[in-house]
């Protein structure tokens, strides 16, 4: 059969769609590995919308059920199929997985990124034990707390101008001389007097016992390693969007995102909608990504309507 549209992905963005779909009334399939999104590796959510505090995992789950408590026969979810393409033949989006494939009319992506890890001694072991990835999420858990930033680019220096309002001190490594984030974020940020900006420093590894306690790094100047005693780690190195799969088929810009107009999520292709962290978009954060989705399921819905 060919469904009104097919969305790609289980996060925020892909669920929230998903959801608008069926309550449209839209015969759509939804395609995902899993559900939750990158806030699955959050053992704190605090800011989504309506929720006081929840973990990643529970979120996510919450998530399915939401999703599936309105789906009837509007809306099929699959599971655990990775997307490997995306074409069109004959009119019609077809979209492969690693066992079967799907034709819509209209497709939305939702893939979200993946954060880029840090790959030092300590970095793995420590996760979700004092090293996050996201402190929008995790920072109110640092309250009082002194803490590390790594990188320095504009999400390293938003992060930490997010953690300055929880912590006792942010420090922010950057790898070089050279400061990539806008002049006046960071002329903003470092004006507070917990703030501290490092340069040259390239980190080395992590150190603690059941949680961080020391991020080691080396002074590229003076060739010295150097130690921080913090309790987070808040990692800020780049993110890898999930758009792989449809490299041949939309244009991406230089970091691999999807480029959409703002207005309705229109990517470069007719018939293709992206939302969430897949997307050029300013800003990436779960509240967001959700709101983008509905966004292009309005859209998505006109268009449906007007091309039958």
């Amino acid at each position: 059969m060919t469904y009104d549209l097919a969305i790609i992905g289980g996060g925020p963005a892909g669920v929230s769609a998903g959801v608008y779909a069926a309550r449209k009334k839209l015969k759509t399939v939804l395609i995902t590995e899993s559900f939750g999104g990158q806030s699955t590796d959050s053992m704190g959510v605090q800011n989504w919308i309506g929720t006081i505090e929840i973990t990643g995992p529970e979120l996510a789950k919450q998530m399915e059920a939401h999703l599936r408590a309105y789906a009837e026969d509007s809306v099929d979810t699959k599971t655990g199929l990775p997307v490997t393409k995306i074409s069109k033949e004959n009119g019609v989006f077809v979209v492969e997985t690693s066992k079967e494939k799907f034709e819509a009319k209209t497709v939305l992506i939702t893939t979200g990124s993946t954060r880029r890890k840090l790959e030092i001694p300590g970095a793995k072991e420590f996760e979700n034990k004092g090293i996050t990835y996201c402190a929008s999420c995790d920072g109110p858990l640092f309250g009082g707390k002194d803490v590390v930033v790594i990188g320095g680019g504009n999400a390293g220096f938003e992060s930490a101008a997010q953690l300055l309002a929880y912590a006792k001190s942010v420090t922010l490594l950057n790898r070089s001389d050279i400061i990539k984030a806008d002049e006046m974020t960071v002329e903003a940020v470092l004006k507070h007097s917990n703030m501290t900006l490092i340069k040259n420093a390239i980190p080395k590894e992590i150190k603690g016992e059941k949680f961080v306690d020391t991020v080691i790094y080396t002074d590229t100047i003076t060739n010295e390693d150097k130690e921080l005693k913090v309790s987070g780690v808040f990692v800020e190195i780049g993110l890898v969007p999930t758009t792989w799969f449809v490299e041949d088929l939309i244009l991406l810009n230089q970091y691999k995102q999807i480029p959409v107009d703002p207005k309705n999520q229109k990517t470069s292709i007719e018939g293709i909608w992206a939302a969430g962290d897949c997307t050029d978009g300013l800003y990436h954060q779960n509240n967001i990504a959700s709101g983008d989705a509905v966004k292009a399921l309005e859209d998505i819905y006109m268009h449906v309507h007007r091309t039958k």
